[in-house]
């Protein structure tokens, strides 16, 4: 016969004898990890001003270009030549095209034009080009003469301005007395998750932030914003229209591929002294360099499947892959992480400052303000305008 007896269910789904069961904690979802951050680790400084600065220099350059078209009497003899930036030439230097064998000593430098010797010691003449790449060797001095003319470089100050992140927490009185389910504190869990907000956007304005075009240190109308990597970047910004990205056909952008990534961090190794030891990238992109790998590390024996990399090693660089949702889809950071730092303005990264409050609640307010110090913007690289699908 069916049961008649008392039930949970006999009053229906709200019982009064039945206590609620509701697990003691809270399930988050939504995405607010910091790798790039975490990465970097925490600074060895704070910044002192809300316009944190600072300087960077460079050496003599040893290099330049032909800026010559027609060449007596022919390009494997003329003895004229008309560079961009003669002065970076003195009489004495022996120079060798990038991609020729013949060496040349200068004899007289007037303005642009360079008087040479050709085949020096007896190296294999070749031809000149408009737009070939000169490389300076180096000088060789007369026994006993007088020193040369002084030539030195001016250190260039560099600047980035500080953004306050800041979110406002209010809590009931009641809310704070009445006992919570998976939350001891309402007060410190609403902390809690606003920290992890803010932490969230500091990464994001880190990546991709951009300083105020007009009043960049900020005004009573203007909110101060700092300036992040991807903007930053100038000389190392690679697309497939600039190179050394080949272009894609029609209208497709460039598939992540190896020679694509190497090329790329050669061409930053070439004209500075960073060596890349960051790349920072989205979920797409980061499939793109697992999928360099040809040989996966699975054997017979094996019962894990690995389609994972970690660590990009290069001649051009050993480069840990970090895997940031922040970064556009599109593009590949390459850093080297030496030169980068996260500063908090002194006494200003983020804490909690309560408030006054005007009634029956608990008021205040978290507050960090930071900037990014990135030094040497060409010891960085960024590709862009990359495809976001194989087919």
């Amino acid at each position: 016969m069916p049961f008649t007896g008392k039930a949970t269910y006999s009053a229906g789904a709200t019982l009064p004898e039945i206590a609620e069961d509701i697990a003691d904690i809270v399930g988050l979802v939504s995405p607010f990890e910091t790798p790039l951050l975490d990465h970097l680790g925490d600074p060895r400084r704070a910044a002192r001003s809300t316009v944190h600065e600072w300087i960077e220099d460079s050496l003599l350059p040893n290099t330049d270009t032909i800026n010559q078209t027609t060449f007596t009497p022919s390009p494997t003899a003329a003895t004229s030549i008309t560079v961009n930036n003669g002065p970076r030439f003195r009489v004495g230097d022996q120079i060798r095209g990038v991609t020729l064998s013949e060496v040349m000593l200068v004899t007289a430098v007037a303005g642009n034009v360079l008087t040479v010797v050709r085949q020096y010691g007896g190296s294999p003449a070749a031809a000149l080009t408009n737009g070939l790449t000169l490389v300076i060797l180096g000088n060789a001095a007369i026994e006993g003469d007088d020193r040369p003319a002084t030539r030195f470089t001016n250190r260039v100050r560099r600047s980035n301005f500080t953004q306050i992140f800041t979110a406002s927490v209010e809590v009931s009185g009641s809310v704070r007395a009445a006992s919570g389910v998976g939350v001891s504190d309402e007060l410190d869990y609403q902390k809690q998750e606003r920290l992890r907000e803010l932490l969230r956007d500091l990464e994001n304005c880190v990546i991709n932030g951009v300083a105020a075009s007009a009043n960049p240190q900020g005004d009573a109308a203007t909110r101060r914003t700092m300036r992040g990597v991807i903007p930053a970047i100038i000389t190392n910004r690679f697309t497939p229209d600039s190179g050394p990205i080949p272009p894609g056909g029609g209208t497709e952008m460039t598939l992540l591929n190896e020679e694509v990534l190497n090329a790329a961090m050669r061409a930053i190794w070439e004209q500075s002294s960073a060596r890349i030891d960051t790349i920072v990238c989205n979920g797409f992109q980061k499939r793109r360099i697992n999928s360099f790998v040809g040989d996966r590390g699975y054997a017979p024996a094996d019962t894990r499947f690995r389609d994972l990399v970690s660590i990009y090693e290069s001649d051009f660089g050993v480069a840990r892959v970090v895997l940031s949702r922040w970064m556009p889809p599109d593009s590949v950071l390459m850093l080297d992480s030496s030169r980068l730092s996260v500063l908090p303005l002194a006494g200003r990264s983020f804490h909690f400052k309560p408030l006054a409050s005007t009634g029956d609640s608990e008021v205040g307010q978290l507050i960090g303000e930071y900037t990014l110090e990135m030094l040497n913007e060409n010891a960085h690289g960024l590709l862009r305008g990359l495809a976001l699908s194989v087919d």
